[in-house]
């Protein structure tokens, strides 16, 4: 009997799986759903079942990973890995819940030192609406392009910042799951609730996600946070 309650339960929860309306984006073996830039040379790979980015793609123009497909409203869960963070970003801001900066007794920002590496997931089609992945001490999960936008409102900027730093440790996984419905946003990170309900105005009705390349080297140095970052597991829902 409990053998056959044990297949049950295996059987229900592969069942389960199948049937939650979520679509598998990356099959871990090629780039299947997903458009390499054009002379890449082999910086975007796969190993080992992962999407694997060494921030030098070769590729003259856009650099960053997209999907073949175009998405409305969604939900995308993926996972993602920061590998290592050899380069020291000098000007890294605190970050007020707020949205804004904080400033120093003479009213300047005040600016801090941080190992980063630095990537993110856009969406619709747009950096502006990227899904932000580093090392800032706000945490991963912000919408950078539209709280450092001073043309939106205060509402707007305070609700694309995180409400919690849940970044796991450097070289661990994280998952989010990043919720379109409209205008609006909600990223959950390790299983907390960092935005909800974001309102990201003006973003496309329509478009295709990407897995951003940040960085680059100048005389074998990095001269901003490299995208040293894997992601796996990546399935979407649409709504």
């Amino acid at each position: 009997m409990r053998h056959a309650a044990l297949i049950f339960c295996i059987l229900f929860s592969a069942t389960a799986s199948a049937d939650d309306g979520f679509a598998t984006l990356f099959n871990g073996k090629d780039f299947t759903n997903w458009k390499v830039p054009q002379g890449d040379n082999g910086h975007w790979k796969i190993i080992d079942g992962v999407i694997d980015y060494d921030a030098s793609s070769e590729a003259p123009g856009d650099k960053n990973l997209w999907s073949e497909k175009e998405y409305g409203d969604f939900v995308l869960r993926i996972d993602w890995r920061i590998k290592e963070t050899p380069y020291i970003n000098p000007r890294v801001p605190i970050v007020m819940p707020d949205g804004t900066h904080k400033l120093d007794a003479e009213g300047k920002e005040i600016r801090i030192s941080v190992p980063d590496s630095d990537s993110g997931v856009f969406v619709r089609g747009e950096g502006k609406s990227q899904i932000n992945i580093w090392c800032w001490p706000i945490g991963s999960g912000e919408v950078y392009g539209y709280r450092m936008d001073k043309k939106m409102s205060a509402e707007v900027r305070a609700g694309v910042t995180p409400k919690t730093n849940a970044d796991h440790n450097i070289g661990h996984w994280n998952t989010f799951e990043i919720t379109m419905k409209g205008d609006r946003l909600s990223v959950k990170l390790n299983g907390k609730q960092v935005l909800d309900d974001a309102q990201l105005p003006g973003i496309p009705e329509k478009g295709p996600i990407a897995l951003q390349h940040h960085g680059g080297k100048k005389d074998g140095e990095w001269r901003s946070p490299p995208a040293l970052v894997q992601f796996r597991n990546i399935s979407i829902r649409e709504l």
